[in-house]
């Protein structure tokens, strides 16, 4: 595993983070997606013993599931070997006396007396302006002082303005963007990046692979353009490659499914080093995100933000089989796993009532509601 300085932090930490967030799951009788815990904690622990140090989670991941399953991975004394992130629910605080509410919580799920970084999650302009207006940085100043969390930060989603305002309005040790070859100039972007590096803060990337969409198998000309150069790679190596080329990026977090996929990351960023990319390199990435941008039918990253439905849409999983019918030509088949999935059971686009909730939870800001009719119109056409 690579290491990079952490800022001034003097922490060293692995380039390769564990978003704790995109664990295997299985339906149960309810239709509920439950966490397979037993494989979930062997991957937590997989990755630690192969060299990655710095594991993130959150209040919202896996339904509340999520901090449990590391406070529970690292129960067994590892604690002090590893690098914890948690974030704090900002769209739950209605008080001040609920930050300290929700991080006591958070401590008692994680079975530890502090975290290593904790973050304002998701934060936007409205976020922003409410929890400092609630006496957030405060709060985050106390929670340093006594102990609670080593360093503090923020997690992000909304303009370059606005991550400029933030970032220069309090002495954060660091910051979570979305980033990846796909998303250079939106939201905070490469601009943001190299900002906050410019500024001495360590930058931390979700969405790497744009919520897996970057990691499928490509089909026609971006297939083709891959094998043109002369270092043939995955695509998951391409776009983590892409990331940390870049040595204003400290950590790449990537939220696996599968011990398959831990393992393959783990023998990608074995090789992550900065500045590693030809120009030839550079050049194909670019001509292939001019191709990717012109197909994209949903910027969805499957964050899941928007879930659960309060009527039962499975949201992301749909807007998946709409990139997918038309990334990569297969149509027919999305039809075929929409309806088996998801007509047959009433949890299909129609039986949106469009209340606007996923639309206000929605991170990249989407207009869900359209949206749906016209991925159902794509998967349901003759």
């Amino acid at each position: 595993m690579r290491y990079r300085p952490f800022g001034n932090t003097g922490l060293e930490v692995s380039v390769f983070g564990l978003g704790c967030m995109r664990f295997p799951t299985e339906e149960d009788s309810q239709g509920n997606q439950l966490v397979k815990r037993d494989i979930a904690i062997e991957m937590i622990r997989t990755a630690a013993k192969n060299g990655v140090n710095y594991f993130d989670t959150a209040y919202s991941y896996h339904e509340g599931e999520s901090e449990k399953l590391v406070g529970e991975a690292f129960a067994d004394g590892s604690r002090k070997d590893v690098f914890i992130a948690t974030k704090c629910p900002v769209w739950k605080v209605e008080e001040t006396d609920d930050f300290d509410k929700h991080l006591d919580e958070q401590l008692g799920k994680l079975k530890t007396d502090y975290v290593d970084f904790y973050l304002l999650h998701t934060l936007n302009s409205r976020f922003w302006n409410k929890v400092k207006d609630l006496g957030a940085l405060s709060f985050l100043d106390r929670i340093k002082e006594d102990g609670r969390a080593r360093f503090v930060g923020f997690s992000f989603h909304d303009s370059y303005d606005v991550f400029r305002d933030i970032l220069m309005s309090y002495s954060w040790d660091m910051t979570q963007i979305q980033l990846n070859f796909l998303d250079q100039e939106y939201q905070a972007g490469v601009k943001g990046m190299k900002l906050a590096a410019q500024k001495g803060i360590p930058v931390v990337v979700m969405e790497p692979l744009r919520g897996g969409r970057l990691a499928a198998p490509p089909s026609g000309e971006i297939a083709e353009l891959w094998n043109k150069v002369t270092s043939r790679r995955s695509p998951v190596e391409w776009a983590f490659r892409w990331l940390y080329n870049f040595p204003e990026v400290n950590v790449a977090l990537s939220g696996v499914s599968s011990l398959d996929q831990l393992k393959e990351d783990i023998d990608i960023f074995s090789k992550a080093e900065a500045n590693c990319m030809s120009e030839e390199e550079l050049e194909v990435v670019e001509t292939v995100r001019k191709l990717y941008d012109k197909r994209i039918a949903v910027g969805c990253t499957g964050c899941n933000y928007c879930m659960p439905c309060p009527s039962g849409v499975q949201i992301p999983s749909i807007f998946g089989f709409y990139n997918n019918g038309v990334l990569y030509d297969d149509q027919a088949k999305q039809q075929e796993l929409y309806k088996k999935w998801f007509v047959d059971s009433g949890r299909d686009a129609q039986a949106c009532v469009e209340c606007g909730k996923c639309e206000e939870a929605c991170p990249q800001e989407l207009s869900i509601i359209s949206l749906l009719k016209e991925a159902h119109s794509y998967l349901s056409e003759k």
